[in-house]
C-alpha cells in the first residue's frame, strides 16, 4: 500500500490527534453556504448542467481525466493536512474530499460510468451529496500543501476549487464572499470594502500628515498619475485596517524616488473569484488590467496580499494578453530589489525582539517569493527565528481559501484550521509575527487572540517603516515662522 512508504515520524504527526478534542468538536460549526435558494428537488440537475458547461468552456476535463485514473484513496495527504490533524475525521482527509467530486465526474461524464450507472440503476447525484460537498469544500483551507505530498499528482486544491465553482453557479457559496464581489463588480464604490473615493483620499492625506508629524519627513501618496512605472493595488482593506503597512510602503518609495501611483478609477487588489468562481476571477483581473492601462502604467504592483498577488501574477497573462500582458510584481520584490541596490538603508538593530515570518500559501506554495522577505528581515532583526515547517512547505494560517472572510466559522478557523499554526507560533517564541498578506493578518490576529498567544501580528512593511535610515535631505526643514523665535532666543 502507498501508506507503507510513510516514515514513522510522519505517521506519528498525522495520527497524534486521531481522536477529536472535545473542545474542537463543539467549535466545528455547521454553516449553510447558500446565497440564494433554488428548487431543492431540481438541484442535482442544475449541478450537472453547471458542471457540463464548465467542462465545455474550460480545460478542467483534461485534469479530471487524469485524476480519476489515479488512486485517490491512499490517504498519504493526511500527513500534511492541518484540518485532518486537528479533527481526526476521515472526511477531512483531502483525497476523501476530492473523491466527492471525482465520483460525480466518473459517474456522469465518462462513458464507462454512464453505462455502468444505467445498467445497475445507481450512483445518481442526490441533493444530500450536494450538501455534503458544500460543507466539505468549505472546511478546506485550499492551501494545497496536500498536493505536494500526493504520490499520484492529484491536485486536491484544484478539485476543491472546481467544486466550489460549480456550487457557486447554483447559488451555494459563502454570503460574505458573494456580497463583497458584487459590490466590487456592480456596486457604486467598485471595491470589496465599499470605500468611496473621497474617503480613500482623506485616509491617505491623514497618513501623510501622520508620517510628517512622527518622522518630520514629507511623503506623498500619488493619485491618478499617468505614465508611472508602477500602478499600486493593495488589498483594499489595507486602507481601513493596515495603516502601518501603507506607511511603510510610501516610506520606501519616498526614499527611492521611483514613480508610482494609485488610481481612483479602481484601487482594489482583492480577488475573491480565486476562491469560488472563475467567472468572477476573470472579471476582477480585467479591472486591474484596465485601470493600469487607463493610467498608462508600465507595471502592476500588488501590495501585501497573498491571493491578490497570485490572482494577478498567474491570471493577468491568461485573461489579459498572454505574452503581451503587463508585468506583475509584489511589493516585497520591489523593496528587496531597491535594498539590494543600496537605495534603501535599514538599521541593523531596529527590531531587537524575536521575529518570525509566516509564508502566505498563495505566495510561497509555488516557490515564488520565499527568501526575499527573509533576507530583508535578517537585515534589521538580529533575533530572527524560523517556524517549522516553512517556505513552500509552510503551514496555512488556517483561514485560507477565503474562509477567513466567513465570520460565522471563526471558532472553526481558530480552533481547527489554525490549530497547527498556533502550535508553530508558540514554539517559535516570537514577539512579532510577520505576515505579508491581508487575509493571513486577519486570521492570525484572531488566532492568537482565541488561542491566548502573546504575539503581535504585523506586515513586513510595518517593520521596515521602523527600520528605515533617513538621509537628512528627506527631513522637512523648519518654516521661517518657526525659526524667528529661535533666533530671538539666541540673541
Amino acid at each position: 500500500m502507498k501508506t507503507a512508504q510513510i516514515t514513522p515520524e510522519e505517521r506519528e504527526r498525522a495520527f497524534a490527534s486521531a481522536k477529536k478534542p472535545e473542545v474542537i468538536d463543539k467549535q466545528k460549526l455547521k454553516v449553510r453556504y447558500h446565497v440564494e435558494d433554488y428548487n431543492v428537488a431540481d438541484r442535482p440537475r442544475q449541478f450537472l448542467e453547471a458542471f457540463s458547461a464548465i467542462l465545455k468552456h474550460s480545460n478542467y476535463r483534461m485534469a479530471l481525466d487524469h485524476f480519476i485514473r489515479m488512486s485517490a484513496k491512499c490517504s498519504r495527504c493526511a500527513t500534511t493536512c492541518q484540518v485532518y490533524q486537528a479533527t481526526g475525521d476521515p472526511k477531512d482527509i483531502p483525497c476523501f474530499r476530492s473523491e466527492l467530486l471525482l465520483s460525480v465526474y466518473r459517474r456522469h461524464f465518462t462513458l464507462g460510468g454512464m453505462l455502468k450507472g444505467r445498467l445497475l440503476g445507481n450512483g445518481y447525484l442526490t441533493d444530500e451529496k450536494i450538501e455534503e460537498m458544500a460543507e466539505s469544500f468549505w472546511n478546506c483551507t485550499a492551501c494545497r500543501r496536500c498536493t505536494m505530498e500526493c504520490p499520484s499528482g492529484i491536485d486536491h486544491g484544484l478539485v476543491t476549487h472546481l467544486g466550489r465553482y460549480i456550487l457557486s453557479e447554483l447559488g451555494i457559496a459563502p454570503r460574505a464572499l458573494v456580497v463583497s464581489t458584487r459590490e466590487q463588480l456592480e456596486g457604486a464604490t467598485g471595491n470589496t470594502s465599499a470605500i468611496p473615493v473621497p474617503a480613500l483620499i482623506d485616509t491617505l492625506e491623514f497618513l501623510e500628515e501622520d508620517i510628517k508629524e512622527e518622522l518630520s519627513v514629507e511623503v506623498k501618496f500619488p493619485m491618478d498619475v499617468e505614465n508611472a512605472e508602477y500602478v499600486f493595488f493593495p488589498a483594499v482593506s489595507d486602507f481601513l485596517m493596515e495603516a502601518e503597512t501603507l506607511m511603510g510602503i510610501v516610506a520606501v518609495f519616498t526614499v527611492t524616488g521611483d514613480s508610482w501611483t494609485t488610481g481612483t478609477g479602481y484601487f482594489d487588489g482583492i480577488n475573491y473569484g480565486l476562491f469560488y468562481s472563475d467567472r468572477m476571477l476573470e472579471r476582477v483581473v480585467k479591472k486591474v488590467d484596465a485601470e493600469t492601462r487607463r493610467l498608462k502604467g508600465k507595471k502592476i504592483l500588488i501590495g501585501e496580499c497573498g491571493h491578490a498577488s497570485r490572482s494577478a501574477k498567474y491570471y493577468i497573462p491568461v485573461y489579459c494578453g498572454g505574452d503581451k500582458a503587463l508585468p506583475v510584481i509584489n511589493i516585497m520584490e520591489y523593496t528587496h530589489r531597491v535594498w539590494k541596490e543600496g537605495r534603501l538603508k535599514l538599521d541593523p538593530n531596529a527590531i531587537m525582539e524575536p521575529v518570525a515570518y509566516h509564508d502566505p500559501c498563495n505566495i510561497a506554495r509555488q516557490k515564488w517569493i520565499i527568501e526575499k522577505p527573509r533576507e530583508l528581515l535578517k537585515a534589521f532583526c538580529p533575533n530572527y527565528v524560523e517556524m517549522t515547517p516553512n517556505r513552500d512547505q509552510n503551514v496555512c494560517c488556517g483561514g485560507g481559501g477565503g474562509t477567513v472572510s466567513i465570520d460565522e466559522v471563526r471558532a472553526y478557523r481558530t480552533g481547527v484550521g489554525g490549530k497547527l499554526k498556533a502550535d508553530q507560533i508558540r514554539a517559535s517564541g516570537c514577539k512579532y509575527l510577520v505576515a505579508p498578506c491581508a487575509n493571513c493578518k486577519k486570521q492570525l490576529r484572531e488566532l492568537v487572540e482565541d488561542q491566548g498567544i502573546d504575539v503581535e501580528v504585523v506586515g513586513l512593511h510595518d517593520l521596515i517603516y521602523k527600520a528605515i535610515i533617513w538621509d537628512e535631505k528627506f527631513k522637512v526643514s523648519s518654516s521661517p515662522a518657526e525659526e524667528i523665535p529661535q533666533k530671538q532666543e539666541d540673541k
